[in-house]
This record gives structure tokens, sequence and C-alpha cells, in this order.
């Protein structure tokens, strides 16, 4: 269910499914979405560390006991991990449940590249795209620009749509 490199194979993106052995990378990535928050903290850095792993496993527990037919991927440019992709398809649409690059490979249109991606494959198949997005969360704006749109208040999160009759494509 990996969806089409139409967009992204001009990063040289590639996904894989993730493994047992990338469980420290995956933590890793997750880390690194949300290092500057906790840094607000104060709090010393292996308190930091300690939260976020227990914060992952807990999310990955999450995960699994919540959509335990995902696909979940390792985004890999060029040979090299640099994030995470889990998805699940269901009859109407396609839920990203996670979605998140190391940070040397944010704001290079890859993120954007993979979901307008994911966007092409579900309105292939004439499915929306779903995702939940924190209200704070920078990423938000992409996801705003790609036609994406909240259609459920769930709290700290959105539940934000992508329909492709609605707009060309993220």
């Amino acid at each position: 269910m990996a969806p089409p490199l139409r967009f992204a194979a001009r990063f040289a993106i590639a996904y894989r499914p993730a493994a047992e052995s990338d469980l420290p990378f995956l933590a890793g990535v997750y880390a690194a979405t949300r290092t500057e928050e906790l840094a607000a903290t104060g709090w010393p850095r292996e308190l930091q560390h300690a939260f976020l792993m227990q914060q992952h496993e807990a999310q990955h527990a999450h995960y699994a006991n919540v959509y335990p037919e995902a696909e979940r991927l390792v985004i890999e440019r060029g040979g090299e991990a640099i994030g995470r992709l889990y998805l699940i398809e269901w009859p109407a649409n396609l839920r990203v449940i996670d979605v998140s690059l190391l940070p040397a490979a944010r704001g290079q249109g890859i993120g954007e590249a993979i979901l307008r991606d994911v966007g092409a494959d579900a309105a292939s198949r004439g499915k929306k795209v779903s995702i939940h997005v924190e209200k704070h969360n920078p990423a938000r704006r992409l996801y705003e620009r790609l036609g994406f749109a909240v259609v459920e208040d769930k709290g700290v999160y959105d539940l934000m749509e992508w329909t492709p009759a609605a707009t060309g494509g993220p």
C-alpha cells in the first residue's frame, strides 16, 4: 500500500516496511518531533530523553492496538532512513496515522511530495485522505496549503481531510 513515487521520486525517496530492528530509529524520529517542545520544560537532557522514549513506547503500543492492520514504513532517501510513514486503508479513505521526518530532511519539500503521492494514490481509488493534526503543529500550514480541511475538533487534535473532488490534489 506504500504510495507511488510520482512526486517523491525527485527526492530519491523509497519506502520499506519497518521492522523490529527499526524501533530505535523510529523512537529517534518521534523524539525529533518533540525535542523543541520538551526543551521548554527546563528538564535535564537525560530526563527529557527518558520521557521521550517512554512516550514513543506508549505511542507505538497505541498505534499497534488501534491500527493493527496499518502499514508502517521507513522513509529512505538515497538509502538513508530519514523518517516514518504509517498508513491504513479504510473503505472510504486512506488515513495517514503518522508522517514524520528527521530535522535534516525537513523544509525541502519532501513531506509535501510524500503527501501529494498519498493523495494521488487515494484519488486513483476514489478515496479521501485523513489525518489527525495537533492544533499548534507547524506542519498544519502544509496540510492546509494542500487542501486539507478540519472536519472534526478532537480537543488537542483536529481531524483533517482531503477530498480529491474538492481540490486538484495535495
